[in-house]
């Protein structure tokens, strides 16, 4: 018989019964959820930084499909997790059965302390610094509307699954449709620099050598994605209904990402692209003239937002996962089945979220600091939940997987390569930012309370023998 990921019996019911995560979600649903995660401002910066990096048209679109590959490898590596142990805990849940609930401990405390927080508060910063363009509130504008929109989507999220899953599926279409319009913006453009397009495709020299570092950018850009894991529990259908989600979820952000690169090179030319510093405001500019540029504003808002939505929907039923497991989050073990809500979970991550926007505000660029601050712990867990696929095909080999990833071990292995690379990557880069060390101490914060944990869950389960 194959394990649980919770704890104890006992321990469970000293915790008290919680109503369960239940199907609602339609495989629609749950891919803008995760296309309106991973479509955000990014792609309106990376294309030019890619560019610049690789050197030649051929090599920045190996990149980018690259990117596309392995981000469906990572794909059908979650989807046999995803479809094998379906829950509200996604990561966590992987984790706890690979190794113990102790190591998941830390992820969860990770995810509500950095991952999520941390991402909630970047896009609130990007969110904050473009509506700031359109009317500045004072010197800390950027952050009292990260503020703001962290409030007001906690409150719409409260509200109920249905509603909030409602809702960002119209901000996803709308995300995806400002996308479209700054690529059809760079077809109506007459290109420009041809020549110099043909010269950097043939006569400058590809950067090889800067290729490791494109795919970092291009990989960022991609990255989201994976978090549907956390509502595999509630999506309507049979087992390989999350698997449908994630293939429809992956095939449209790459169709809009590659329709993206093809315009903008179309539009502006590989030199153009290359020296970019707004490539959405850019080709919006170009096409539509000054009311273009205001409207990439509105786009780049939009898809801040979108992703700030899909992020707390995923967040805070980490949260949820962590207090049924551990007597000293008991609080934030409360489900509400009506809802299909763990609005405690929700008013939590909303908490930290606006410590972390309050600390990015005294920092000179609070997105950058953000970056610094997630991406390594990020890159980490990541990495752990593609090696507990391996844990899991031994320790429990007899379990119903109503997916297997093909080519095992093979593409499991590059996923879990491409993770390693990533993590050191982000390790080198955060080594001279103080976010980096930020980062560190709230995990080494984290020890301690999970020795604190450790001992309250025994007294517990003590108490109930």
């Amino acid at each position: 018989m194959s394990q649980t990921p919770s704890i104890d019996t006992s321990t469970a019911s000293a915790l008290g019964g919680a109503e369960a995560p239940r199907p609602i979600l339609s495989v629609f649903n749950v891919a803008m959820i995760a296309v309106g995660i991973v479509i955000g401002a990014g792609i309106f910066k990376t294309p030019s930084l890619v560019a610049e990096l690789t050197g030649s048209v051929s090599l920045m679109f190996a990149a980018w499909v690259a990117g596309a590959a392995l981000t469906f490898i990572g794909m059908l590596t979650y989807a046999e997790l995803a479809s094998t142990y379906p829950s509200a805990g996604g990561d966590y849940t992987f984790l706890t059965r690979a190794f113990g609930r102790d190591f998941s401990f830390f992820f969860g405390w990770a995810r509500a302390m950095v991952i999520s927080t941390g991402s909630l508060a970047l896009l609130g910063f990007t969110l904050g610094d473009y509506l700031s363009r359109v009317f500045s509130v004072g010197a800390y504008s950027s952050a009292c509307y990260a503020a703001v929109s962290v409030c007001v989507l906690t409150v719409l999220n409260l509200v109920g699954l249905k509603q909030s899953a409602r809702f960002q599926s119209i901000l996803t279409l709308c995300e995806i449709g400002g996308v479209l319009l700054v690529a059809i913006a760079g077809f109506l453009v007459t290109p420009q620099n041809v020549d110099q397009v043909s010269a950097a495709t043939t006569a400058a020299p590809a950067n090889i050598g800067l290729f490791g570092a494109a795919m970092v950018f291009v990989l960022l850009t991609f990255g989201g994605w994976n978090d549907v894991a956390y509502v595999s529990a509630e999506v309507k259908g049979d087992a390989r209904a999350i698997l449908r989600s994630l293939i429809l979820s992956v095939a449209v952000i790459t169709a809009v990402y590659l329709l993206f690169i093809v315009a903008a090179v179309h539009g502006l030319g590989f030199a153009g692209l290359e020296s970019s510093q707004a490539l959405g405001a850019d080709l919006m500019q170009a096409a539509f003239g000054a009311p273009g540029a205001q409207i990439i504003g509105l786009i780049v808002a939009v898809s801040a937002l979108t992703s700030m939505n899909g992020t707390m929907i995923i967040g805070a039923r980490t949260n949820y996962s962590l207090g049924k497991d551990w007597p000293i989050f008991r609080f934030m073990n409360a489900w509400h089945g009506g809802r299909s809500t763990p609005y405690v979970g929700f008013c939590v991550q909303a908490v930290i979220a606006l410590g972390l926007i309050a600390f990015g505000a005294v920092a000179k660029d609070g997105f950058a600091m953000m970056v610094e601050f997630t991406a390594p712990v990020f890159w980490f867990f990541f990495m752990m939940s593609g090696i507990a696929l391996f844990v899991l095909r031994s320790k429990e080999p007899n379990i119903a997987r109503p997916f297997r990833v093909p080519l095992y071990p093979v593409l499991p292995l590059i996923f879990v390569a491409t993770c390693a690379y990533l993590l050191y990557s982000s390790i080198t880069y955060a080594q001279s930012q103080k976010a980096g060390y930020v980062a560190l101490c709230v995990m080494l914060a984290g020890a301690v309370v999970w020795a604190v944990a450790r001992i309250s869950s025994k007294n517990v389960t003590d108490e109930h023998r």
